[in-house]
């Protein structure tokens, strides 16, 4: 039968029904084609420009600590908790970015927004660079600031933190939505998406590590924060080309998540006091999974509330939905904990120590932390392509291992490395001891730093498992429309992970000084005690979260 050149013109601008991908449009609002959008095309855009935000983010955070102790003078305690509670905030933020971009902006505006502000601060910063300090005596390193250079840089400092807030959360979840759970290839492919998103990551940090760590320390502190503001620069003009290609979910024309789940536990409290055997769910709204039922079962009581309009048991089981994350949220908390002395500690540690590597290069102390981005790099193709089709192959699972599996090895990793950074440094204090170089800790202590190899290459593996799973985890197990509030959820973790490392430093070092285990001599000082601590915490951390895993009920059926 012959088609009518309107008809005609009608289904070539229309996808047909089965290329169409359902809860997703494009740009304009409308439907979009499974074969013309999305999918790796435009997820590995979204990961090129992850990698350059990573690259700018990494120049600043990994070697801040240097530019407190050097430039702005600042003691090593002071300075490693500057440097957690920034790290720390700057963790936290997404989740207030992640409300704006779920509640109000939708994900690519807010992308667009926290974009120019980080370009801004980038460039603010590199103004506190360029201010002359006519107080101090100006060498290679000044060795003091003005107060309006603290002032500046401080307050640049924090709208690079409030700018990764909004970006990084929205990024992740706008390169997740590009993969459609529904069809069964691309449900495969999201999976592997956290792994290779990651593997960008660590792109962008070694980058970062080899060429920004050598620029600040050996060439100028201006050219190290201005390459990163153009990176992000660069980075955000490459993010607008590919708004045509993108996928954008297409959030219900509903009560805000937040509100939902608030007017929940609102209900639940108000009506406290109703008889839960009264309660005839089956009657009302069918019968539900009985084991998610019975779990927070208080909740069940909001079902009857008196409000109107009445809650439904799909609200319900959305507010326990998100009940259930708290406990592998705070579990969790151990992996992070150990990742923050990446940028502190192990980076003083390595400091004091013959850094001298191939061809007798002089590698700087912050630069150390590649050696966690390299064994992220090689084990995650590993973990990828090598460990889930043999895992698979036992487990049946498309997954290879259950995320649960995943992030519970990555805590028993973290646990591990702090037991090795221990022994490590008990090793080095005694080489200092044994050349007498206690009293001299300018002086480097004959001893390589591939001593620290382990501990690193430990928190890479800490990373490919727990970090990613995290990431995995949060991200599916959260109601759709608050995905990037389940980002913005594995950030907070590492978020407050960096702020309690920072309280431990300031308690402990208050509690232990005069001889402080975080002395600026670090051949006085006892970072091993410390190590040995966080080692217990992260140890304790890991049984909570045996506990916590064996009573959670994955949502959606994932695993």
């Amino acid at each position: 039968m012959a088609v009518s050149s309107h008809a005609s013109t009608a289904l070539s601008q229309t996808p047909l029904l089965e290329n169409i991908v359902e809860g997703a449009v494009d740009y304009k609002g409308q439907r979009v084609g499974r074969s013309n959008s999305g999918g790796w095309s435009a997820a590995a855009l979204i990961i090129g420009v992850e990698v350059s935000e990573r690259f700018a983010y990494y120049g600043i955070s990994s070697n801040l600590i240097t530019y407190l102790t050097g430039p702005l003078g600042q003691s090593t305690a002071k300075a490693a908790e500057n440097v957690n509670v920034w790290s720390g905030t700057a963790l936290m933020l997404p989740l207030l970015g992640a409300l704006v971009a779920d509640s109000f902006l939708g994900r690519y505006r807010t992308i667009v927004v926290a974009s120019v502000l980080y370009i801004v601060g980038l460039s603010l910063m590199i103004l506190s660079a360029i201010l002359p300090s006519t107080s101090c005596q100006t060498n290679k390193i000044l060795s003091c600031s003005t107060e309006i250079q603290e002032i500046l840089f401080f307050f640049s400092l924090y709208l690079v933190a409030l700018a990764q807030g909004g970006h990084r959360p929205c990024v992740q979840a706008l390169g997740a939505d590009q993969f459609d759970e529904k069809d069964a290839e691309e449900s495969k492919t999201k999976s592997s998406f956290f792994n290779w998103w990651n593997f960008g990551i660590c792109v962008g940090s070694l980058v970062s590590y080899l060429i920004l760590n050598y620029i600040q320390d050996n060439l100028s502190w201006v050219l190290g924060f201005g390459v990163p503001c153009i990176a992000m620069l660069l980075a955000f003009v490459v993010f607008l080309l590919g708004t045509k290609t993108y996928r954008y979910s297409m959030m219900p024309r509903k009560r805000s998540p937040f509100a939902r789940i608030g007017r929940v536990f609102v209900a639940a409290f108000k009506n406290r006091r109703s008889n839960p055997a009264t309660i005839t769910i089956e009657e009302e709204y069918g019968t539900p999974s009985y084991q998610s039922f019975e779990q927070f079962k208080f909740l069940n009581k909001a079902l009857h509330a008196a409000d109107e309009p009445l809650i439904s048991i799909n609200e319900v089981e959305e507010a326990k939905t998100v009940l259930r994350l708290v406990p592998i949220w705070g579990s969790c908390m151990a992996v992070s904990i150990a990742i923050a002395q990446l940028s502190t500690l192990f980076t003083k540690q390595g400091a004091t120590m013959d850094r001298k590597i191939l061809f007798g290069f002089n590698i700087p102390a912050a630069s150390l932390q590649s050696f966690t981005s390299l064994s992220i790099l090689i084990f995650i193709p590993i973990y990828d392509r090598i460990f889930v089709p043999i895992a698979r192959a036992f487990t049946g699972k498309t997954s290879g291992i259950t995320m649960l599996q995943r992030i519970g090895i990555g805590i028993f990793s973290s646990s591990l490395s702090m037991v090795v950074a221990a022994l490590v440094e008990i090793k080095r204090l005694n080489t200092a001891q044994q050349f007498g170089l206690v009293d001299m800790p300018s002086a480097p202590v004959p001893m390589t730093v591939w001593w620290l190899l382990p501990q690193y290459l430990l928190i890479g593996i800490a990373d490919v498992f727990g970090t990613i799973g995290i990431q995995e985890f949060f991200y599916s197990q959260v109601p759709i429309e608050m995905r990037s509030i389940g980002l913005a959820l594995f950030l907070s973790v590492f978020g407050l992970g960096n702020i309690l490392s920072s309280f431990l430093v300031s308690a402990i070092d208050k509690v232990t000084s005069p001889n402080s285990w975080f002395s600026n001599n670090l051949n006085k000082a006892h970072l091993d005690y410390f190590y040995w601590l966080l080692a217990g915490l992260c140890a304790i951390g890991f049984v909570v979260y045996l506990y916590s895993a064996r009573s959670y009920i994955y949502n959606g059926g994932c695993i």
